[in-house]
């Protein structure tokens, strides 16, 4: 391993993350990208935290290079964040794919990946569907019927991920070598913990507690950006995400329900009911909440339709560079998609940069609507990149 990436969102940066980086090095990374989610994030939402402050975050901790995850993929399916993650960082010429599992068995979870493209799991798939259960569920119950042992391997977060990063590379046919690493201390969404003495806390726990508590599980010089941030209001305000979201939905007009991405079997019907009566976004997700659809896939429903999110993207065309070591800069020659730090250029490259930028950048205008002090739009073209 020379040139190791890593697909995430550092919504906040840990010290689980800074590990995951250390760990990196120390198997021999002399570079290492992070492709990060920018202007949405993958729980259906818009980051906490600025793109200038996380990837001021994870360069200060050992990063090297982050460029963009743009907003349409960053607000997507597993399988659809995962393809976009692993086509940009192949595209920058990694060698290696780092991410965090639950079973650190890159073997395991390419048999798995290689599992999920099998042809008879589509009828046992479509066989668990019917019968109502979520899609996540059925596909773990189809591939344990196949392969006794694979169930399991599909029904934890970050394995499913991991997973999803394997099937990717094996699609794609790119030269990325998957290494997964364990999740040392505290699991996705579990309680805090501790690993050689260091306090560790996933960023869903983080995300449930007020700033200050954060202070133990991020490193010193992140928290230091976190507080920065907060005295400047650049931090998310729920309150105004919320309100955002809920007016943009109740101007739409219904045509905009049925071409949402994720939209079937009648949901959009239901989506736009729901807008008809929900007094807040919790209310909203409750109304159409039923046992097939999972709280996640609801979230990125309702922003996905409120952002007009296509249903079919394609390829992520440029590489954004949001962050940089100035002595890293010369590998973007090499890449294999437009790479550089002005949006508005990378734009001007094609077709398909035109409209991934201009939606990217419709996600980046909401977000800075939803900071604690609102912000001007244009960020996306006019944000400079945090170089070191």
């Amino acid at each position: 391993m020379k040139f190791a990436g890593i697909i995430t969102e550092y919504d906040p940066f840990h010290n689980g993350h800074a590990a995951q980086l250390a760990a990196a090095r120390r198997a021999g990374a002399e570079c290492i990208a992070v492709c990060m989610s920018s202007g949405a994030v993958q729980r259906g939402g818009v980051p906490i935290l600025p793109d200038a402050v996380r990837a001021r975050a994870a360069l200060e901790a050992g990063a090297d290079l982050v460029v963009a995850l743009p907003a349409p993929y960053a607000c997507a399916t597993a399988e659809r964040f995962a393809a976009a993650g692993v086509s940009l960082l192949a595209a920058l010429g990694c060698d290696t794919l780092v991410f965090g599992a639950e079973t650190p068995d890159a073997a395991l979870l390419q048999q798995a990946a290689a599992l999920l493209q099998r042809e008879e799991l589509q009828p046992l798939l479509r066989q668990k569907l019917s019968a109502g259960m979520t899609y996540a569920a059925a596909r773990a119950e189809a591939a344990e019927a196949l392969v006794p042992g694979m169930g399991a391997l599909l029904r934890t977060p970050n394995n499913i991920l991991g997973i999803e990063y394997c099937k990717a590379i094996l699609n794609q046919k790119v030269a990325l070598q998957p290494m997964p690493l364990p999740r040392w201390g505290a699991a996705h969404g579990g309680a805090a913990g501790e690993h050689d003495g260091t306090p560790m806390a996933s960023a869903s726990y983080l995300r449930q507690h007020t700033l200050e508590e954060w202070a133990p599980f991020v490193p010193q010089t992140a928290m230091e950006l976190y507080r920065k941030a907060a005295a400047e209001g650049q931090l998310l305000d729920a309150q105004k995400f919320e309100t955002a979201v809920l007016a943009l939905l109740r101007a739409a007009p219904p045509e905009r329900f049925a071409r949402a991405r994720g939209v079937s079997e009648g949901l959009e019907n239901r989506l736009a009911a729901a807008v008809r009566e929900a007094d807040s976004l919790e209310d909203l997700y409750t109304r159409l909440k039923t046992k097939r659809y999972p709280h996640a896939r609801l979230r990125r429903l309702v922003l996905d339709t409120a952002l007009e999110f296509p249903a079919e993207l394609p390829e992520p065309p440029y590489l954004l560079v949001l962050g940089a070591r100035k002595a890293v800069l010369p590998r973007l020659k090499q890449a294999r998609l437009p790479a550089g730090t002005s949006l508005a250029d990378l734009m001007r490259t094609g077709e398909e940069a035109r409209k991934i930028g201009a939606l990217h950048s419709r996600a980046v205008d909401f977000s800075s609507l939803c900071r604690c002090k609102i912000r001007p739009m244009g960020l996306a073209f006019t944000a400079k990149p945090v170089i070191l």
